[in-house]
């Protein structure tokens, strides 16, 4: 039987802390409820926990701990953000805790897919297959707890809000109806799938849908959070990277804390890439493994700022104007997170990629024609993994996890004119429309045989 609210009571010892800090600047330091997103220059903060006191406890005993709290019922620990809670909020008190017992996804051995790749160690790490439909609501469980620890405090927050292309205003949307919290998001107008669009919508959100892209609502969100008093739920707070950063994590505690050789991403807005790269650090720093994997950032060729950059080693950046992509989501021209995900990837040995609107397309179909069902950002990051297969970047005998950040449900209008070749601009290698034919036996028949002939030989 599960726990109930009234008899959560905190299991987390005072001896953890976490503290907000620049990335320029570690003498420049916040506590966790100060409403406070950049450093006294202007610098992206990132969390930092007090490592000494977490090594009090060795590297086998916190994969017991983790092991033991995986999958429970016992609040809050059945989630698999909050069963690693001293490495993520950890003085947050369990009465705040706002969780969908989020995490815990499927890691999905795509056999078939990646034998006919010539990679039999493929998986897909199903970010998607959680309660709003996407790895955004790893994040926004801290972000949204510890919103409602603040507001318990006596801090005022009028409303929470952000800026999104989808998946992060209905991740805010759920968990901040949830906590009985007002939220607000700002959408582009016409440039995010009807199912995100709904999300939001549904669960009681302010949902604004301005005429702009995705900077512009960023530009209106960060005004309005420092003028307003409306907290910003973006991924430049870095307490949604502290939800995030467990994907990493979890992925080496399914492969029974053996480290991957590659991890494959998807980067819009960047924050996942250092999300990812933060969680793997503190396994590494607190002895559960021995090495890193090497990553890999996939981006849009139609939205490529951190590619663009990746072909000069990172000697210059400069902000793009995003152009229309199948991957709407990571449609940003001028990501917040690049300063961190810059530093992951050279940290990290890692290598950026992009995937045209085709390669997209297309690497969602051959995955789907699997038993996968993609978003297009996890067709972006296949497209990537592919390209680096075929030159050897990757090696064939090596093991790659992809991480798929989105269920594909939510984006079944791009799937159905796809399969339609109705899609501007691409013609579709694989559609696989109904058969349309008379309710007869005969015609029924022939047709049937005909088309297990032409696709399986048999």
């Amino acid at each position: 039987m599960a726990t109930t609210s009234s008899t959560k009571t905190s299991q987390v010892s005072d001896a953890y802390r976490a503290w907000f800090q620049s990335i320029n600047d570690a003498t420049d330091r916040y506590a966790l409820d100060e409403i406070v997103y950049t450093g006294k220059d202007g610098a992206l903060l990132k969390v930092v926990h007090d490592l000494d006191a977490l090594r009090k406890t060795s590297g086998a005993e916190w994969k017991r701990i983790f092991e033991q709290r995986a999958h429970t019922t016992q609040w809050p620990f059945g989630s698999g953000v909050w069963s690693k809670r001293e490495w993520v909020c950890p003085e947050i008190r369990d009465s705040s805790i706002v969780s969908m017992y989020e995490g815990n996804s499927n890691l999905f051995w795509a056999d078939r897919y990646g034998r006919e790749l010539g990679l039999p160690e493929l998986w897909i790490k199903q970010c998607g297959n959680s309660h709003t439909g996407s790895f955004k609501d790893l994040g926004m469980t801290v972000l949204v707890s510890m919103v409602k620890e603040m507001i318990a405090r006596g801090k005022e927050i009028r409303a929470v809000g952000c800026a999104s292309t989808g998946d992060t205003s209905a991740a805010l949307a759920a968990y901040a109806a949830a906590a009985g919290i007002p939220a607000t998001v700002f959408l582009p107008r016409g440039k995010v799938s009807i199912a995100q669009l709904i999300q939001p919508v549904a669960n009681g959100a302010i949902v604004f849908a301005l005429d702009t892209d995705f900077d512009g609502c960023m530009e209106i969100v960060k005004q309005i959070s420092e003028r307003d008093g409306i907290y910003l739920a973006n991924s430049m707070n870095s307490l949604r990277i502290e939800g995030q950063k467990t994907v990493g994590i979890e992925i080496v505690q399914q492969f029974d804390w053996e480290v991957p050789d590659w991890i494959v991403i998807p980067g819009g807005n960047l924050g996942n890439v250092s999300a990812l790269a933060a969680g793997l650090d503190m396994m590494l720093e607190l002895g559960l493994v021995t090495k890193r994997p090497r990553l890999v950032c996939a981006q849009a060729e139609a939205a490529n700022p951190l590619y663009l950059s990746y072909q000069t080693e990172f000697q210059h950046f400069k902000p793009v104007v995003a152009k229309k992509t199948l991957a709407s989501a990571i449609q940003i021209g001028n990501p917040v997170s690049i300063d961190k995900a810059v530093d992951a990837i050279k940290r990290f040995d890692g290598v950026v990629e992009q995937a045209s609107e085709s390669e997209i397309a297309e690497s969602c179909a051959a995955a789907d024609r699997t038993g996968l069902f993609n978003c297009p950002h996890t067709g972006v990051a296949l497209a990537a993994m592919k390209k680096l297969v075929s030159r050897g970047v990757i090696k064939k005998n090596e093991r790659v996890v992809v991480i798929s950040t989105a269920h594909g449900l939510k984006f079944v209008d791009f799937k159905t004119q796809y399969h339609q070749s109705q899609l501007e601009g691409i013609v579709s290698r694989m559609p696989n429309p109904p058969i349309e034919l008379p309710a007869k036996y005969t015609a029924v028949r022939d047709e049937l045989l005909r088309q297990i002939e032409k696709r399986f030989g048999a």
